[in-house]
């Protein structure tokens, strides 16, 4: 898993380095970059009402706005971080972070009623 994160790392590395070399006209005066490409053209709508899975787990309240996301392989359905490290930790265990952020969210919901 730790050599699948490097070369991962090493070859966004290198992807931004590419990127940054282009002249402006290939869209950096326009405003437009990698990160603007992360960004969706409409909003999305996860899981939690697109809260962060790792703050439901503990009962907190984490907006995402879905820029970074996981799909579950297993079902389909999108899942919406507010960080990359908040995206990078549930990734370590995603099946237990799982199981804590919908045991948090059936706590959360059960307070609305």
């Amino acid at each position: 898993m730790e050599q699948l994160r490097t070369i991962w790392l090493a070859a966004g590395i290198g992807l931004c380095s590419m990127l940054h070399a282009q002249p402006e006209s290939a869209g950096a005066a326009r405003g437009e970059g990698i990160w603007k490409a992360a960004v969706p053209p409409k909003a999305m709508t996860g899981e939690f009402d697109s809260l962060d899975p790792l703050g439901v787990a503990v009962g907190a309240k984490i907006k995402a706005d879905c820029s970074l996301n996981w799909i579950d392989p297993d079902d389909g359905k999108l899942y919406c971080f507010s960080s990359g490290t908040s995206l990078e930790f549930f990734l370590d265990r995603p099946h237990a972070n799982l199981a804590r952020a919908h045991a948090g969210w059936q706590k959360m919901t059960e307070r609305r009623r």
